[in-house]
């Protein structure tokens, strides 16, 4: 009952504070033991004396660059979106917070070990020092930060919430009743691939005999920015954090470097539930005996017409987790495991991790609930893990579908051990790729054998990225840095070297010269048979393949699998061998009427439609045709393309505009010893845009044209190189 009253009482407790005058002076104190050194590309380099240094001036540098983006992290994580946007999001809210029980985070914070608590500290310290030196800035919702914050999910990254499948809309559809009809607003785009690529190369296949990492996650633009983290106490790490936490996510140090991808690892499942009301209440059954559903009242705040209002809903609770669908006349409850504290504790430790083992060592916390890892140390060493946290469970069950949650069978009996996970060390074919594809052919010859495992610890199937990443890492064995970036940015859309021949068969087939669908397509097709499959500015043929492909069957566009269900490229082949001439014909016939509609004619070159405008930090990013945008050589990921570059149609405009994919890119070389007999790191790396969310920075956009190109700049990782190229040095809040 304490943590449900925490828990309803939580918008009370984050109205502004008064700040005492000697917390003020801590604040100081604490600023001069941090330097902020500014790159000339905006990075801050962040050094303190402690750990607890570093991490505030890495949260005032943070808030620096885009505070808004770093508090709405939280806002989503709290369950309170509707307070800022209205009820469109009462029901994402009501699905975080069955999740996630900002109660226990609270509690976690009060138990955590004390250096912990001393960067949980130092994180709401940082954020809370930056809002009172810069009063001008206004915050949406959270007027003071508390310590327990980055407590409220598991391992950094912020969208990866596990429910087994069940959505946002699920539990709309569950609790809204029949009068919400508007309560809800889907998040979708078309042809979002999320997801990440990770490479390692061993020294046998590297020209300087160092091993390699490839760090590229594929997320929406403006999530990550660009740190480095130094204290005297041992912290050197370099990459990508999410807004908001005050750890590197992707990224390395002088010793080893480490890239998550995300997969289809079964941790969380949906279980059916037998409930019924009786006299008693409502009721569900397990073991054949009943017992009495938890019910707890949510109370969702939102914003409505200027005026603050409450929705109070009745949430449901089994043995399980949180009921939170309805399929076929059967609740669904979900167990999982959102929000733990060794998911921080492991997602700090990593980044002061010396090697292989030590790694290794700290990978047994299991803390990682949404992630494979692709890694590489300055040993030679390079491995791969799919996945970290994973239940045990009966092999009888297909994990993949609702199992039934009323009798003890399907319960999980612990977890596994991480030596005993799908994993790579040191394969002999000397590389490793990960691209949200299947681990068994992760490494050529050397993968991990399929019928070794049980199903759940690796349902993923393979892709068209994973296909192109290992044909592209198999052949080279002389890489260097920007050999590796060279394949990373390889043009090819894999998808269409099994689709283009089947649609171009069709045609000569089916269509005769006086049809008039041969009039409309013996030219596009012409073009399409000629196409190289790569993607190129001046490419029509790049065009129409899309936006074709679009409009094809939706298991071809299906990245994520569950057990027993068809990958992409199995669904892809399947679909070519028996797609009928109107399956093939008539969407291009659709893309050809459509583009000479809009266009004028049909021979419309991706480049000029396929756009990136970088012109706004609003988070509800706004775009114009009529505004300066620039041409992308790339596409979505999910056509095999391995650099992604997400882009859609936005209503009323005529080009599509990117909205995800590749963010914080980076190729780390760990060199074992140099010419002096010490060891070091090379790094390049480039971001989307730039390093500040403030469009008035030159900061906000230096990186665009670079980010169109694929052109990297040079880490600057060594204290010496930084000074070299110091913009600005100060102490936070000067």
């Amino acid at each position: 009952m304490k943590n449900l009253l925490l828990f309803l009482l939580l918008p009370l407790v984050q109205c502004a504070q008064p700040i005492s005058s000697s917390k003020v002076k801590d604040w100081e104190a604490q600023a001069k033991n941090v330097t902020i050194i500014r790159d000339n590309w905006g990075i801050p380099h962040v050094y303190g004396k402690t750990d607890a240094d570093a991490v505030f001036g890495l949260m005032y540098a943070q808030c620096e660059d885009d505070f808004k983006r770093v508090e709405m992290n939280y806002i989503e994580k709290l369950g309170r979106l509707a307070e800022v946007n209205g009820e469109a999001d009462i029901y994402n809210d009501l699905f975080l917070r069955l999740l996630i029980d900002s109660a226990d985070a609270m509690a976690d914070y009060k138990k955590a070990p004390a250096w912990l608590k001393k960067l949980l500290d130092a994180h709401a310290d940082g954020i809370n020092y930056y809002l009172y030196k810069n009063p001008v800035v206004k915050p949406a919702l959270l007027k003071h930060f508390q310590p327990w914050y980055p407590l409220l999910w598991t391992d950094g990254s912020i969208g990866a919430i596990n429910t087994g499948g069940i959505s946002e809309e699920d539990v709309k559809n569950l609790y809204s009743g029949s009068n919400d009809t508007l309560a809800y607003q889907p998040k979708k785009f078309e042809e979002n691939s999320t997801g990440s690529n990770g490479f390692a190369i061993a020294p046998s296949k590297t020209l300087n005999g160092n091993s390699i990492l490839y760090i590229n996650p594929h997320v929406t633009f403006y999530f990550r920015p660009e740190v480095h983290i130094v204290s005297e106490e041992g912290l050197n790490v370099y990459g990508a954090v999410t807004w908001g936490q005050f750890f590197v996510y992707q990224g390395f140090n002088e010793d080893c470097g480490w890239m998550h991808t995300s997969s289809n690892v079964d941790v969380a499942d949906m279980y059916t539930e037998k409930i019924t009301k009786t006299t008693n209440g409502l009721q569900y059954e397990y073991d054949q005996l009943q017992k009495k559903l938890i019910t707890k009242p949510i109370t969702i705040r939102y914003k409505k017409d200027g005026r603050m209002l409450d929705k109070n809903i009745n949430s449901y609770f089994t043995g399980h987790g949180p009921v939170m669908a309805r399929h076929d006349k059967q609740y669904i409850s979900v167990k999982s495991s959102n929000r733990m504290m060794n998911g921080l504790i492991q997602s700090w430790q990593r980044t002061k991790a010396n090697g292989l083992e030590d790694y290794k060592k700290i990978m047994e916390l299991k803390g990682n609930t949404s992630n494979n890892t692709v890694f590489a140390d300055n040993q030679g060493n390079i491995a791969y893990w799919h996945g970290d946290y994973l239940p045990i469970r009966d092999t009888a069950y297909n994990w993949g579908l609702p199992v039934d949650g009323s009798i003890s069978k399907t319960e999980w009996k612990g977890l596994h051990e991480v030596k005993d996970i799908v994993q790579i060390m040191n394969p002999v074919t000397g590389f490793i790729q990960n691209c949200n594809s299947t681990p068994y052919t992760a490494s050529g010859e050397s993968s991990p054998v399929k019928n070794k495992y049980p199903d759940y610890m690796a349902p993923d199937g393979e892709n068209f990225r994973g296909i192109n990443a290992a044909r592209l890492l198999s052949k080279e064995n002389k890489f260097t840095i920007d050999k590796l970036i060279a394949v990373g940015y390889d043009s090819t859309l894999a998808v269409f070297e099994v689709l283009i021949p089947a649609l171009v068969n069709s045609f000569n087939k089916n269509v005769l010269p006086a049809d008039s669908l041969y009039v409309l397509l013996k030219e596009p097709i012409a073009v399409l048979q000629k196409w190289n499959y790569k993607v190129a500015e001046n490419s029509v043929a790049t065009t129409l393949a899309i936006e074709w492909a679009n409009l094809l069957n939706e298991n071809i566009r299906k990245v994520y699998i569950n057990e027993g269900e068809a990958d992409q490229v199995s669904a892809a082949k399947q679909f070519a061998a028996t797609a009928s001439a109107k399956d093939l014909l008539v969407p291009l016939a659709t893309v050809v009427n459509e583009l000479q509609k809009i266009h004028g004619n049909w021979q419309v070159e991706w480049g000029s439609i396929n756009r990136y405008q970088r012109i706004s930090s609003n988070i509800n990013l706004n775009y114009d045709d009529a505004k300066e945008s620039y041409p992308v050589a790339y596409a979505s990921a999910l056509w095999g393309m391995l650099p992604a570059y997400n882009s859609a149609y936005i209503t009323g405009m005529q080009k599509r505009y990117g909205v995800s994919g590749n963010s914080f890119v980076c190729a780390v070389e760990f060199i074992k010893k140099d010419a002096a007999g010490v060891k070091k790191v090379k790094a390049k790396s480039l971001l989307a845009g730039g390093q500040s969310g403030n469009p008035s920075s030159k900061h906000f956009n230096d990186q665009l044209l670079m980010y169109t190109k694929g052109q990297f700049k040079d880490v600057l990782f060594y204290k010496e190189d930084v000074m070299k190229h110091a913009e600005r040095t100060y102490h936070p809040g000067e």
